[in-house]
C-alpha cells in the first residue's frame, strides 16, 4: 500500500463479546486504503487474544497496542498519536459497520471537498432489531453539504440522531487545532471531541445512507458512576467558551446564537434527559435530587426558553417538575411516559 487514506481507530476493553463481529465488519471494507488501530486498554478477558488473532490473519496493516486501563479517552488519544491517515475514523469495539462505511464518508468529503463528512447511524439491540427511526434525519433530507455551524445547530437543537463515530474527520484540522479527548471527562467526552473538531472546519458533506450500528445495551443501574452523567452540563458550558474564544468562521451573533442555545435549551434538555435516564433505570432518587441541589442544576434547568414549537411540551413538563420534583416522580412512576 503506497499511501493510507484513513486510520480506524477501535478502543477495545472487555469486549469479547463483540470484538469478533466488530472488527470483522472493518477488514471487509470495500474501501481498502486504510489501517486499523486496535488500543486494547486494559482488558480481563480474551479480548486482547481475539483481536491478535483476527487482525494477524487479515491483510489490513494494523497497529495492535496494548497498556493499563486508562479510560476510553486515553485509548482514542493513543490511536491519534500513531494513525497515519490523512483521515481518522472511530468504530467503538461492539459496534458494527457497512462494507461500504469507509467508502461512503470518504467518497462525501472528496466529491464535495469538505473539511468532514456525516453519516447516519442506526441503533440495534444484542437481538438485532432496529431501533432507529430514519425518520429522525429528516432535517437532512436532501442536504449534501452543510455549514459546520449548522450541524452543530442541528444537534444542539436535537432535531437530528449525533454521536463522534457517524463523523470522518480531516487529520490534519486535529492536529493543526490540537483536538484530542479531554481524559478528566468521565462522561460526554466524545460529544465534546466531535463539537471541537467540527468547529475548527468550515462544512461538511452529509451521507445519505446509513452505515453504521450502534449497539445498544440493556441499561443498567449497577454502575456507581451514574450521576457522572450530569456533567455533561460542565461539558457544554465549555463548549460554549471554547466556540467563542476560537471562533474563525463566524459572526459575533451567530456565535452568539449558539451560546444561547446551549444555556437556555440544550443544557435544560440534557438535564432532563438524564433525569428520565435515572427514572427508567430506577437509581436512588434522593440521590439524584441532592446531586442536582449541589450542581445548581435546577437553577439550570429553570432557565429553559422555547426555541421551537416543539419545545412547549418540554416547557410544561419541566415547569411541572419544578414546582414539586418528588410529585413529578411519584406521578411519573404511575404514568410512565406520559409525562
Amino acid at each position: 500500500m503506497e499511501k493510507i487514506k484513513v486510520s480506524v481507530i477501535v478502543p477495545i476493553y472487555n469486549a469479547s463479546t463483540y470484538i469478533s463481529k466488530s472488527l470483522s465488519s472493518i477488514i471487509n471494507q470495500n474501501f481498502k486504503e486504510f489501517e486499523i488501530i486496535a488500543v486494547n486498554d486494559g482488558s480481563s478477558d480474551d479480548s486482547l487474544e481475539k483481536t491478535d488473532e483476527i487482525l494477524s490473519k487479515s491483510n489490513i496493516p494494523y497497529q495492535l497496542i496494548h497498556q493499563q486501563n486508562k479510560g476510553v479517552g486515553n485509548a482514542r488519544n493513543k490511536g491519534l498519536e500513531i494513525a497515519k491517515g490523512d483521515y481518522i475514523l472511530f468504530v467503538d469495539d461492539d459496534d458494527s459497520i457497512s462494507k461500504n462505511h469507509i467508502n461512503y464518508l470518504y467518497d462525501s468529503i472528496s466529491e464535495n471537498n469538505t473539511d468532514f463528512s456525516f453519516g447516519k447511524l442506526l441503533k440495534i439491540n444484542e437481538k438485532g432489531e432496529l431501533l432507529t427511526d430514519l425518520k429522525q434525519y429528516k432535517s437532512l433530507e436532501e442536504k449534501k453539504v452543510l455549514k459546520i455551524i449548522e450541524l452543530i445547530d442541528l444537534d444542539l437543537k436535537m432535531k437530528i440522531p449525533f454521536s463522534f463515530s457517524q463523523i470522518l474527520y480531516k487529520s490534519s484540522i486535529l492536529k493543526e487545532n490540537n483536538i484530542i479527548f479531554n481524559e478528566n471527562y468521565v462522561y460526554g467526552e466524545d460529544t465534546d471531541f466531535a463539537l471541537r473538531a467540527l468547529f475548527c472546519g468550515e462544512t461538511v458533506s452529509i451521507v445519505e445512507k446509513p452505515s453504521y450500528y450502534y449497539l445498544q445495551h440493556d441499561n443498567s443501574s449497577s454502575s456507581k458512576l451514574y450521576l457522572k452523567r450530569f456533567k455533561i452540563v460542565n461539558i457544554f458550558e465549555n463548549l460554549a467558551i471554547y466556540f467563542k474564544e476560537n471562533n474563525k468562521f463566524y459572526s459575533k451573533q451567530e456565535i452568539d446564537k449558539l451560546e444561547k442555545l446551549i444555556k437556555f435549551n440544550r443544557i435544560p434538555k440534557a438535564i432532563f434527559g438524564n433525569l428520565m435516564y435515572f427514572f427508567y433505570n430506577d437509581y436512588d432518587i434522593n440521590e439524584v435530587f441532592n446531586e442536582m441541589e449541589n450542581l445548581n442544576l435546577f437553577s439550570k434547568l429553570s432557565k429553559f426558553k422555547i426555541d421551537s414549537f416543539k419545545d412547549i411540551l418540554f416547557l410544561f413538563k419541566s415547569k411541572f417538575f419544578l414546582i414539586s420534583p418528588k410529585t413529578y416522580y411519584k406521578l411519573w412512576k404511575n404514568f410512565k411516559n406520559s409525562i
